[in-house]
């Protein structure tokens, strides 16, 4: 990224990039190059398709080389821009939370077709458990206005991010977040009411296959929303415990799993007598996605 006599225009320097970045082995290495660059100039990505000709100014440049280092080295862009896009709201993200993923949206997805399809789910009361960035219970609360919700994680400084999601999309009228393990956090709150959905999004990586993650996640993503034990189940199994005793009558329980974990789930469903019709939804790819399950 040298500079020649000819200008670094947007088009120059992205053309340069994605073929890098490519080398590199980076995922998406076009998208990476414009998300960087948008970032560094402040303006949204498509503005970059009508500043094509746009000459860059060295201290840009400058930045931008510094970014794409570190796209380079596999750390992820969202956490070098700071921003994720999920359910088409943006999220603030550090590297205490996971970036949102496409996957999780099934998981909203499915939330928001019980409500509207069941009666009597006009005015519901959601508990999002594992919060994280707060993406699933802010893309509810906007989705859904009628919609209260409390969102609990155990990590502090993952609360923290989703607080400020929160307030940004303002939403906090509506949308409660707690610090805590699970359904213990609940303690604090006085409205002892149960819940008409329990929606999680675990940690669901198996402990033995952490070190096999790609280095984007491996190396920059915390492993304590990754790690979810000896079979990748191990807080699912907490929640499905607790869960029966929290939920209204006919009330939903959705927990994001590994494309991989469909079987399993099911099976470790089957040992809760008191939550029925257990049933895996898949994601737009196609694959095994969430568990859900109904209160008897």
């Amino acid at each position: 990224m040298t500079q020649t006599e000819a200008a670094w225009t947007v088009r120059r320097i992205l053309e340069w990039t994605a073929p890098f970045l490519t080398r590199k082995g980076v995922d998406s290495p076009r998208l990476s190059a414009e998300m960087l660059l948008a970032h560094v100039l402040a303006v949204p990505r498509i503005r970059l398709y009508t500043e094509y000709d746009r000459p860059l100014a060295d201290t840009v440049l400058a930045t931008y080389r510094e970014l794409v280092r570190r796209a380079a080295e596999h750390e992820p862009v969202a956490y070098i821009t700071g921003h994720a896009p999920f359910f088409s709201l943006d999220f603030l993200v550090t590297r205490d939370v996971l970036i949102p993923r496409p996957d999780t949206e099934t998981l909203v997805e499915a939330a928001l077709s019980i409500i509207r399809r069941q009666t009597g789910l006009e005015s519901p009361r959601i508990l999002d458990l594992c919060t994280g960035s707060g993406c699933v219970a802010a893309a509810l609360a906007a989705n859904q206005k009628s919609a209260t919700i409390i969102a609990v994680d155990s990590q502090p400084a993952a609360v923290a991010v989703a607080v400020r999601n929160i307030e940004q999309l303002k939403l906090t009228d509506r949308v409660i977040i707690l610090t805590g393990d699970l359904y213990a956090a609940l303690a604090s709150e006085p409205d002892k009411r149960p819940f008409d959905l329990i929606v999680a999004n675990p940690p669901y990586i198996p402990a033995g296959q952490i070190a096999t993650l790609d280095k984007s996640v491996r190396d920059f993503e915390p492993i304590s929303a990754l790690d979810g034990g000896p079979d990748g189940l191990e807080i699912h199994r907490r929640i499905l415990a607790g869960a029966a005793a929290r939920l209204t009558p006919a009330g939903h329980l959705l927990m994001e799993i590994a494309f991989d974990q469909g079987k399993a789930a099911m099976a470790l469903a089957a040992e809760y007598a008191d939550l029925a019709n257990p049933r895996i939804l898949k994601d737009h790819a196609g694959n095994d996605r969430v568990l859900a399950l109904s209160k008897l």
